[in-house]
């Protein structure tokens, strides 16, 4: 009997609301939230969550991408997954968050690098909320263009940190020039590229980008969160992309992520990780193990066995 692939979950939040502070999901709602109402994510969701919510996988370790926590006090999240992997075994890695453009960047990576699990930084840029006005925000504070937070993302190297990369595929071009720039920097693009216009024009301009993207050698993509605000996850809408995806990077550049818990909006992690495993079904056992496992652990740094 065949063993079972390993499962790296390389995308995934966890969150106290009774103890911790995430203004998102504490406070009024995000007006813009790109799966929608998301009233449904305002509990709490802790390892036993995550593991009731995976049973029957063999999840062999988990990456924990910082979940909005209070931005005055960064560094707190990554104190609090520490504490919580001593207590539960997991995550097994932290990619946390610090303002890449605000004079204390230098003073919150270090408080993050303080912590043995610490391995890169997730920090949202300035984007625009559809194509047509991808321009408008060119140039401005906290943009990929912001010589301050162009110092911030070049700290990233001094301290051995990888970066998770989260914009929609129309601002793809604009990250390539930061990531040129500093090649020396691991990064990851979350989500497959966010692409959210499904038409046959919306797919082609975020193919078009994916490529782009993907000439640079030091990106990796994560095939996570394939959700869409007005639609259910179905594979057999998701199925390009996926396809598209490992054709564009090589299968050694792609990783499985789950984005749990928010992927529930729309699917639970059985219905995603099913419909991405009947996807590759065709495909060798060792690039199934290297879609599902081993990527992430060589680039989060994970001992998996």
């Amino acid at each position: 009997m065949t063993e079972p692939l390993k499962i790296v979950d390389a995308h995934h939040h966890l969150w106290d609301l009774d103890k911790n502070y995430y203004p998102w999901l504490s406070d009024a709602p995000e007006e813009h939230f790109f799966l929608g109402d998301y009233e449904a994510l305002k509990r709490n969701f802790l390892p036993d969550d995550y593991r009731a919510e995976t049973q029957g996988y063999n999840v062999v370790a988990t990456v924990h991408v910082d979940a909005e926590w209070d931005r005055e006090a960064q560094v707190a999240e990554t104190d609090w997954l520490h504490r919580l992997a001593a207590d539960t075994g997991m995550p097994n890695a932290v990619v946390g968050h610090v303002w890449l453009a605000k004079e204390n960047c230098e003073e919150v990576l270090e408080g993050h690098c303080r912590y043995p699990m610490m391995r890169g930084v997730r920090s949202k840029p300035l984007t625009a909320r559809d194509p047509d006005q991808a321009d408008s925000v060119r140039g401005r504070p906290g943009s990929m263009q912001d010589p301050d937070w162009l110092a911030g993302y070049a700290l990233l190297g001094k301290y051995g940190l990888s970066y998770d990369l989260r914009v929609p595929y129309w601002h793809l071009p604009e990250a390539v020039d930061v990531i040129e720039k500093f090649p020396e920097t691991p990064v990851v693009l979350n989500h497959a590229g966010l692409p959210w216009d499904r038409s046959a024009d919306g797919l082609a301009a975020w193919r078009e980008n994916m490529v782009i993207v993907a000439d640079a050698p030091n990106v990796m993509v994560k095939i996570s969160e394939l959700g869409l605000k007005d639609a259910p996850w179905r594979l057999e809408d998701n199925r390009r992309v996926v396809m598209e995806t490992i054709e564009i990077f090589g299968i050694e550049r792609c990783m499985f992520a789950s984005n749990l818990p928010v992927c529930r909006l729309r699917a639970s992690f059985k219905t995603i990780l099913d419909g991405i495993m009947d996807i590759v079904r065709d495909f060798p056992r060792a690039e199934q193990e290297m879609l599902f496992s081993g990527n992430a652990a060589g680039f989060y740094r994970l001992n998996i066995g």
